[in-house]
């Protein structure tokens, strides 16, 4: 159906659960027909999520640097993986090759990978739908400080409008679906 790009954590040093929603969503998107387009590792989620999609057999694309491959964390079971010379260059691969964007819990990377595809959003440089999964309320105090920047005209509405958060990922491949229906 659609190629469905997930954000998460790579961190080694995770809570079982999070390691857990992670092969949920690869599983939900290969149960639903989608393509999973990760950052290419197969540490942490993005190796559990990478894993939960291969289980039942869905197509796996993965995008990562040159040196995170020197570094051995690159998720060499993929079906396609493509080594970009900087994360920079992966990101705009990443929304080149993605129908829309799924984020789960993650740090630094993960939001730097989802304010980059909701930048280019607000700037009409794609219409693809991007949800968060705000799993426990993992990201609230974020979403807080953003209705925030909203409120003080830093952020439009319409812009903040785009993404979309919901509490589960059947919730949030529901909503991709309808968009791209």
């Amino acid at each position: 159906m659609a190629a469905v790009c997930v954000f998460c954590a790579s961190s080694r040093t995770l809570d079982q659960r999070f390691l857990d929603l992670a092969a949920e969503t690869g599983a939900e998107l290969a149960r639903r027909g989608h393509t999973l387009v990760s950052g290419g590792g197969c540490v942490g989620m993005m190796g559990a999520v990478a894993a939960g999609a291969r289980a039942p057999g869905a197509g796996r694309l993965g995008i990562i640097p040159q040196s995170l491959v020197d570094l051995e964390v690159a998720d060499l079971a993929s079906d396609e993986l493509l080594v970009t010379e900087s994360m920079a260059d992966r990101k705009t691969l990443m929304i080149d090759k993605s129908d829309a964007f799924l984020t789960l819990p993650g740090g630094l990377g993960t939001l730097d990978e989802l304010f980059e595809v909701w930048t280019t959003a607000t700037l009409a440089l794609h219409a693809k739908p991007m949800t968060l999964v705000d799993t426990d309320g993992f990201y609230r105090p974020l979403l807080d400080w953003l209705g925030g920047l909203a409120g003080q005209t830093f952020l439009k509405p319409a812009g903040l409008a785009l993404l979309t958060v919901v509490d589960t990922v059947p919730a949030a491949l529901d909503i991709l679906e309808s968009h791209l229906a």
